[in-house]
């Protein structure tokens, strides 16, 4: 594609963007990614379901967005996953010819969208779909659907869903991946190199603070991979003070395991959630993430963090013993409460060491700037590459 010094690519060409699904409830990383890219680039949005533009509080209000007939299903806007079967039928249904790049923000299916040969498709993948691939035996465990004949329809409806996957992988020209350990994952699941663009992270929103409070935090969806009932049993263990917060199925579980020396406050506001995480003694987080955005809200804050060392928090997690200047937390190697017990006590043995200051400098690293600038420099190599060629008159591709 020849450079055109009056209009850039992102003036000349027609943009889609696709998301899994938009909801108030939806508010997390890949989210925050679909914001940066909107804010940077004129595409027109799509999405399984979304009710967002109809939502007064929402960035998307009153925004034109494409849905697919998952929109008029009963209680789709609960969770459009009580669906699954439906998902890759439904985002294959999005008519996008009219574009002529697409960009796909993908978690679960979005990545699927059906293209043409003229068109580049260009995916920011969260994940590939968890439960069909890391979680399938998670999943298969923790729900009812998981036993009986039940359990045998589900674990085919699974068995699609991996093969359909790989298939639609193919549809994507280019990857990029929000981690190293997710770039691993593509190559596992599709064998696909991908580029690796860390997401924005909103720093600036975390207020800084050098002086701690002597309490742990975990902040976190009550999910069972989330592993919070294990980070409870280690500190019920420890009899440490230790404030969670967030919800979810397993939150009466939670609270009727922890003793007096935990809080549980269950979903508390960005403002609530913002003052504890500048508060704490350190930030204890026991999920395998793919990327871990909460990792590094706390760091934002200048709180260390102590963390299962494996996923994304081996990318934005400076163990001390590693990195003895530049710490900016601790890992441990299992998710158990004994290895959590005693990650805390190698914690207090060590957490003079730790730096404030080059704790806040390690979450700079994932600052939305850094985001925008390797984003959209990628988008634009990837379409100069794609067509290798011009731009007619019309604005219409030539090859």
């Amino acid at each position: 594609m020849t450079h055109d010094r009056e209009k850039s690519i992102f003036e000349r060409l027609k943009f889609a963007l696709v998301h899994e699904w938009l909801t108030p409830e939806a508010t997390g990383g890949s989210e925050l990614v679909v914001k940066k890219i909107l804010q940077h680039i004129d595409a027109q949005l799509y999405a399984l379901i979304d009710f967002e533009s109809s939502n007064p509080q929402s960035y998307l209000y009153q925004r034109s967005i494409g849905t697919t007939f998952l929109q008029k299903l009963p209680l789709a806007r609960f969770g459009v996953q009580k669906y699954l079967p439906l998902l890759p039928l439904a985002i294959e249904q999005v008519d996008l010819r009219g574009y002529d790049v697409i960009l796909s923000s993908s978690h679960a299916v979005a990545k699927g969208i059906l293209s043409s040969p003229h068109q580049a498709h260009i995916c920011y993948c969260h994940t590939p779909m968890r439960y069909a691939w890391d979680l399938t035996f998670d999943y298969l465990k923790g729900s009812r659907a998981g036993r009986g004949l039940p359990g045998i329809l589900t674990r085919f409806l699974l068995h699609y869903l991996r093969g359909w996957d790989v298939a639609s992988a193919n549809r994507v020209d280019y990857f990029i991946a929000n981690s190293k350990h997710t770039a691993r994952r593509i190559w596992r699941c599709y064998r696909r190199k991908a580029e690796v663009i860390y997401p924005p992270v909103q720093i600036d929103r975390f207020k800084f603070q050098e002086k701690k409070d002597d309490f742990y935090l975990v902040v976190s969806r009550l999910v069972s991979y989330k592993q919070v009932g294990t980070i409870v049993d280690a500190f019920n263990q420890s009899g440490k003070s230790l404030v969670a917060i967030g919800t979810g199925p397993e939150l009466e579980q939670i609270r009727a395991l922890a003793r007096p020396n935990i809080q549980v406050l269950g979903a508390q506001s960005d403002r609530v959630v913002e003052e504890y995480m500048s508060r704490a003694k350190a930030f204890v987080y026991a999920a395998c993430e793919d990327f871990g955005m909460a990792l590094v809200e706390a760091q934002a804050c200048g709180t260390p963090v102590i963390a299962y060392g494996v996923g994304g928090a081996r990318e934005t997690v400076r163990d001390i013993r590693e990195y003895p200047e530049e710490g900016t937390g601790l890992l441990f190697e299992t998710q158990t409460a004994t290895a959590i017990v005693e990650a805390v006590k190698n914690f207090e043995e060590s957490c003079d060491r730790l730096n404030p200051n080059v704790i806040r400098s390690q979450a700079a690293r994932f600052a939305p700037t850094i985001f925008e600038k390797r984003y959209l420099a990628f988008v634009e190599r990837c379409c100069q590459e794609f067509w290798s060629g011009k731009l007619d008159q019309n604005h219409r591709l030539e090859f």
